[in-house]
């Protein structure tokens, strides 16, 4: 029977060392809703676990200038406490409120749900959309990268080994600026998502949309960020011909497979329903600040 390690460092130096130092898969404990699950099932044989709850900043939130700074581990039960960032950005604690139960969300991290690396990953997109940045602690010192390129396919990330993720930087909102994530799942809850969208966008004070970001989830082996779809919505508002284009361009993005959730087919109807209607509530919301 393979041998097992556990450690839980006090700090990201002691940490990265122990990552680094692994003789063979060494996987980081931030939540751990997706990794105890695949231990118990042996999908994954780690044999190193490092449990980064007990590294002071990798639970908390705090707030700067221009930018809400997220501990890792942070769960998604204190996120929803925090009125600032909840008010701040909808759409994300959205995305992360339909990770799994209430028991789930009082364990369940943004990094392990970006981590964990599924195509279908709930708090991922909103995120993405937002341009938020995560800082990676490794044997070469920390730095700074945008969410969306951590993921690089279904159970792959870009982390190296020694890495894990610090820390979440999310820029605050400008003025009359907001976001939206949707998501369609075959039951009602506590299922995967079929097709995720995320819309985040920035209008003018007349409505006209200025900036936008469209990120879509489960379409494709990674997160998409959709240009052609967020390129629509720039310079319009939120008329029918901007929605037809957008619904055909969140389809042009999508590059899906069949299975036993949707088809193809199906993936790129949904992502356009989706794309509309994420952005029609992102408007909304961003006319009324």
């Amino acid at each position: 029977m393979p041998s097992l390690s556990f450690s839980a460092p006090t700090s990201v130096d002691e940490a990265v060392k122990i990552l680094a130092g692994a003789p063979g898969l060494a996987k980081v404990l931030a939540g751990g809703t997706d990794l105890l699950v695949q231990l118990r099932s042996g999908r994954m044989k780690p044999e190193v676990i490092v449990d980064t709850k007990r590294i002071p900043g990798m639970i908390g939130i705090r707030e700067e200038a221009d930018q809400f700074v997220i501990g890792a581990s942070t769960p998604g039960a204190v996120v929803f406490e925090h009125k600032a960032l909840t008010q701040a950005w909808p759409g994300i604690v959205e995305g992360l409120d339909l990770i799994g139960s209430e028991q789930i969300q009082g364990r369940a991290s943004l990094a392990g749900n970006l981590c964990n690396a599924s195509p279908a990953a709930d708090s991922v997109p909103a995120l993405i959309a937002a341009r938020a940045t995560c800082v990676i602690a490794g044997p070469s010192g920390k730095r700074e990268a945008p969410v969306e390129s951590i993921v690089t396919g279904p159970g792959r990330t870009s982390l190296a080994k020694g890495e894990f993720i610090v820390e979440f930087h999310l820029p605050k909102p400008k003025p009359h600026q907001c976001d939206a994530y949707l998501r369609f799942i075959p039951r009602t809850e506590m299922d995967i998502a079929v097709v995720g969208c995320a819309v985040n966008v920035t209008l003018d004070g007349n409505g006209t949309c200025t900036d936008a970001r469209v990120v879509l989830g489960a379409v494709a082996p990674t997160q998409v960020v959709a240009e052609e779809a967020g390129a629509a919505l720039i310079g319009h508002k939120l008329d029918n011909d901007t929605l037809s284009k957008l619904d055909a361009a969140a389809g042009r993005a999508c590059k899906p497979i069949n299975d036993k959730r949707g088809t193809i087919e199906y993936r790129i109807k949904i992502a356009g329903v989706l794309a509309r209607r994420a952005a029609a509530i992102a408007f909304e919301r961003a006319a009324k600040r």
